[in-house]
Order: C-alpha cells, then sequence, then structure tokens
C-alpha cells in the first residue's frame, strides 16, 4: 500500500508542478499580448486618436473608418507597415515624391516648406476612437461619426471626398448599390464630389496587391487634373455639375 501512496504523492505533486507552470506559461503569454505595437499595450493604445487634418479648400479629404493600433502607436494615419496607402498615392503621381505615414500633416498644403504648399490633401475618420479593428464599433458609434464627418465636408468644401474602403463607404451611405470610382452627382455632398477606392490594407482581399489598387489612384488624379484644368480656365461649374464634365 505504501508504494502506491509514494506513487499516488509523486503524481500528485507532478500535477501541480505541470498546472503552475501552465499557468506560468499562460501569464507570460497574456503579458507577451499585452504589448501589441511598440511597446504600448492595448490598453494604452486605445486610448490614443489621430488628429484630423484639415483645411479649407483641400483638393483630397481621405476618409477612413477609424485609428487601427498601428496608426495609433505611431500617431499617424496608414501607418501599418503592410499598409499600400503611401505607395499607391507617389506611384499614381498624386504627390511627385516618396512619402510615408509620418508626411501625413504637410499634405494639407499650409506653410509647408518641404511641400511648398503643393498638396491639399487632409485625412479624417469617420469614428476616432481607436480599436483593434473596425467590427469593434458599436452602430450607434458609426451612426454618429457619419454626421460628424458629413458636416466636416459641408464646412471644409474638399474638391473631392475619398473613402479609403469600399466597406467604409457603405457604412456611410448605408447602401451596397454603387460601383468603385467616382459616384454619381446625387451622391455628392454640398459641393464636394465622392470618390470610392479599395482599402489601402493589404489585407484587402479582393485588391490583395500595390498593381490591383494603383489603377484607382491613378485615375482619381486624372479626375484632379481635369478639375484643375477647367478652374483654371475660369469654368463657372455649380454645384453638382462636375460629375457630367468629367
Amino acid at each position: 500500500m505504501s508504494g502506491h501512496v509514494m506513487s499516488d504523492n509523486c503524481c500528485q505533486h507532478h500535477r501541480h508542478h505541470h498546472n503552475l507552470t501552465t499557468d506560468d506559461d499562460n501569464r507570460k503569454k497574456q503579458q507577451q499580448q499585452l504589448v501589441v505595437i511598440d511597446g504600448l499595450s492595448e490598453c494604452q493604445l486605445q486610448q490614443r486618436t489621430l488628429p484630423d487634418h484639415l483645411a479649407e479648400s483641400m483638393d483630397l479629404l481621405i476618409v477612413g473608418i477609424n485609428p487601427g493600433y498601428a496608426s495609433a502607436a505611431r500617431g499617424h494615419h496608414y501607418a501599418g507597415r503592410g499598409n499600400h496607402f503611401w505607395k499607391c498615392l507617389h506611384l499614381s503621381g498624386l504627390v511627385d515624391k516618396p512619402m510615408t505615414a509620418t508626411d501625413d500633416y504637410r499634405l494639407i498644403g499650409l506653410n509647408d516648406e518641404e511641400t511648398n504648399g503643393n498638396y491639399r490633401i487632409g485625412f479624417t475618420n469617420i469614428v476616432s476612437r481607436t480599436t483593434r479593428g473596425s467590427d469593434c464599433l458599436s452602430k450607434q458609434e458609426i451612426k454618429t461619426g457619419g454626421q460628424v464627418l458629413r458636416n466636416k465636408i459641408l464646412r471644409f468644401k474638399p474638391t473631392i471626398a475619398v473613402f479609403n474602403g469600399k466597406g467604409i463607404y457603405q457604412i456611410f451611405s448605408g447602401t451596397t448599390d454603387f460601383k468603385l470610382g467616382l459616384q454619381p452627382n446625387s451622391q455628392s455632398i454640398g459641393s464636394t464630389l465622392v470618390y470610392v477606392m479599395p482599402s489601402s490594407s493589404a489585407r484587402c482581399s479582393q485588391w490583395p496587391r500595390i498593381t490591383d489598387k494603383l489603377p484607382f489612384y491613378i485615375s482619381l488624379r486624372e479626375i484632379l487634373d481635369k478639375i484643375h484644368t477647367l478652374n483654371a480656365a475660369n469654368t463657372l461649374i455649380c454645384d453638382h455639375q462636375w460629375v457630367s464634365l468629367l
């Protein structure tokens, strides 16, 4: 009997040691998961927001859904290492030199020596709260954020509001009945045209590569060039009349 008792005690000791090891491993994994990006915990990231970059008479207002962890950690729009936005912006000719997320505030073109005020591109999001993914947002947040975005567009009057992602425009417009690209006159917001392009995220399954997305940026640049040409010719265009001329 004593032999069995000793064996049982050994097994209990082994199970206890195994449980301690497992608990320690789980704690380590949890601690590792807490540090998500650049040494910041998930809680710290969720407390961060991104600033809007807005000015009157912007050429383009780039609209996202809400800040992700990578952008929140680095304090700049589309800062995820796999995001294609900045490369597409340059390759399309919308900007004339390579740029990164750290240049986002320069593109508004207000008294910036490096860009010489050549660009008038702003940035905003429908919802300001940072989350792991957009599926973490509530319907009420999105509804309220959509109205806030509409008010921003009516106030600052960008030439084109560019929705960076099909899903983002679905959320904003409440419809799936649209095609990518320049939207009809009826969808304009005040005097602002609406343009929808694929998400610049590398996780965009339908357009996963830069080469898949680049044509939409090139088309956007061509539309903007035509508008500039019409403006230079002093062509007077009433609100909602642009699309028929492009």
